[in-house]
C-alpha cells in the first residue's frame, strides 16, 4: 500500500519576504513563531551564525534536520527536543514563503540571521499538543475543491492530490495559447471564445470590431451585423431624452444578445448609465410605466430591462458593450451576487430600478440608446 504525505506547492511572495526582512532587520532571535494581522496568520522560522559561516541552504538544512526528532505515526517531537522550525517547514497548508538575511552585532561579534515567513502559518496547538502537520493516506484520498480531481500520470507531485503541470485543466485548442498564471487563452487572429474555438470572420464595415464577443459596435447611423445597413433615424420617437442622448423603451421581450441586435439594428445600442443623473431620469420614467399600467404584459422577466453592461470573465470585471470600465454603477444591496452564471445587468424593477446581473438567457424588456436626439416625447 502506497503512503503519501498531503502538502501543497509552495510559491515565493514578495511581501512575505519585505516581512522577513523587517523581521530580520530587528535582530530578534526569541520571536514568537507566529504572528497575526487583522486578517492572517504567518509562521516564522529563523536561524542565528557566526557571519560567513552559513548560507540560506545551511539554515534551511538544519531546520530539516530536526525531522529526525518527529515522530511521524504521532504527528509530535520527541520529549525534550526541537522540531518547530521543521513541522513549519513541511507544514502542509503554508503555500507561500518569503525569506531574508540580515547581518546583527551580538555581544560584539559580528553575526548572520536567517528569516522566512510562511503564509498561511503553521505550528498550531491545541490543549497543548501540536496540530498535526501533514496527513498521511492513499494516493489521490485528499483533493479539495480548487484540485477538482487527481491525475496520476502528472509528473508534478502535489501530496495526496497531485497537481497536473497545467494547473488550468483547460486547453486554446490549435488556435490559442494559455496563459497558465491567469489561466486565460490568448487567440490567434481571426479565432475569439474562452478556448479560441470560434472562428470570427466578421467584417466591420462602418463600426468598430470587438474581438472577444465577435461582432460589430456601429457608428452612429449604421446597423446589421457587419454595420452595412445605412438606418434611418430615428425608427422610434425618444421616451426619454438626456444631455442630448434619445432613450428609447421597448415594447418587446428578448435575451440579452437579442435585446443588442434589436437596438444595433435600428442604429443604437444597449443604453449605458454613466452617472446618477441618468439612473435617476431612467427609473423615474420606467417606475411611472408601472404606475400608469402602460407595461404590456407584468410577467416576471418583462418588468425588468436591459442595459448594455455585461460581466466578463476573462476580464474579471463588468464592462459597457463599447468596451468600457464603468465609472458609476447602481448595482442594488448585495448585487452583484452571481458571477460567472449572471453574466448580464438589468434594471429590476423589484429594487427600485437599480441594477441586478442576470442570466443573459432571460427574457426582459430593454432599452436603446441613440447618440442623437430628434423631437420626441421626451
Amino acid at each position: 500500500m502506497l503512503l503519501l504525505r498531503h502538502s501543497n506547492p509552495t510559491d515565493w511572495d514578495e511581501k512575505l519576504a519585505l516581512l522577513a526582512m523587517d523581521m530580520a532587520a530587528s535582530c530578534h532571535t526569541h520571536s514568537s513563531s507566529q504572528y497575526f494581522t487583522t486578517s492572517s496568520h504567518i509562521g516564522w522560522n529563523m536561524h542565528l551564525s557566526a557571519y560567513g559561516t552559513a548560507s540560506f541552504n545551511d539554515a534551511i538544512d538544519s531546520w530539516f534536520e530536526e525531522g529526525k526528532d518527529f515522530l511521524y505515526t504521532r504527528g509530535q517531537c520527541k520529549e525534550n527536543a526541537t522540531c518547530q522550525h521543521y513541522i513549519q517547514l513541511v507544514w502542509a497548508t503554508s503555500s507561500h514563503v518569503g525569506c531574508a538575511s540580515q547581518m546583527c552585532m551580538k555581544d560584539g561579534e559580528l553575526w548572520e540571521i536567517f528569516v522566512c515567513a510562511y503564509y498561511p502559518g503553521g505550528n498550531w496547538e491545541v490543549n497543548g499538543w501540536v496540530v498535526t502537520p501533514y496527513q498521511s493516506g492513499l494516493y489521490c484520498s485528499l483533493c479539495t475543491s480548487s484540485m477538482s480531481g487527481c491525475f496520476r500520470l502528472w509528473d508534478h507531485v502535489g501530496g495526496l492530490c497531485e497537481i497536473p503541470r497545467n494547473p488550468c485543466r483547460m486547453s486554446c485548442g490549435q488556435h490559442g495559447q494559455l496563459n497558465i498564471s491567469s489561466c486565460k487563452c490568448k487567440c490567434d487572429p481571426g479565432f475569439t471564445g474562452r478556448f479560441c474555438q470560434v472562428r470570427c470572420s466578421v467584417q466591420c464595415k462602418h463600426g468598430r470590431f470587438k474581438e472577444e464577443e465577435c461582432s460589430c459596435l456601429c457608428d452612429v447611423g449604421y446597423g446589421g451585423a457587419e454595420c452595412a445597413e445605412k438606418v434611418q433615424f430615428p425608427f422610434h420617437t425618444c421616451d426619454v431624452i438626456i444631455d442630448g442622448d434619445c432613450f428609447v423603451v421597448s415594447s418587446e421581450a428578448d435575451s440579452y444578445y437579442g435585446a443588442k441586435s434589436h437596438c444595433q439594428d435600428r442604429g443604437g445600442i444597449l443604453a449605458q448609465i454613466p452617472n446618477q443623473k441618468v439612473q435617476d431620469i431612467l427609473a423615474f420614467y420606467l417606475s411611472k410605466l408601472e404606475t400608469n399600467n402602460e407595461v404590456p404584459n407584468t410577467d416576471f422577466e418583462t418588468r425588468n430591462f436591459w442595459i448594455g453592461l455585461t460581466y466578463k470573465p476573462l476580464k474579471d470585471s463588468f464592462r459597457w458593450d463599447t468596451g468600457e470600465i464603468p465609472r458609476f454603477n447602481s448595482f442594488a444591496f448585495g448585487q452583484p451576487d452571481n458571477q460567472g452564471f449572471g453574466n448580464c445587468v438589468e434594471l429590476q424593477a423589484s429594487s427600485a430600478f437599480n441594477w441586478n446581473d442576470q442570466r443573459c438567457k432571460t427574457h426582459n424588456r430593454f432599452i436603446c440608446k441613440h447618440g442623437k436626439a430628434p423631437a420626441g416625447r421626451g
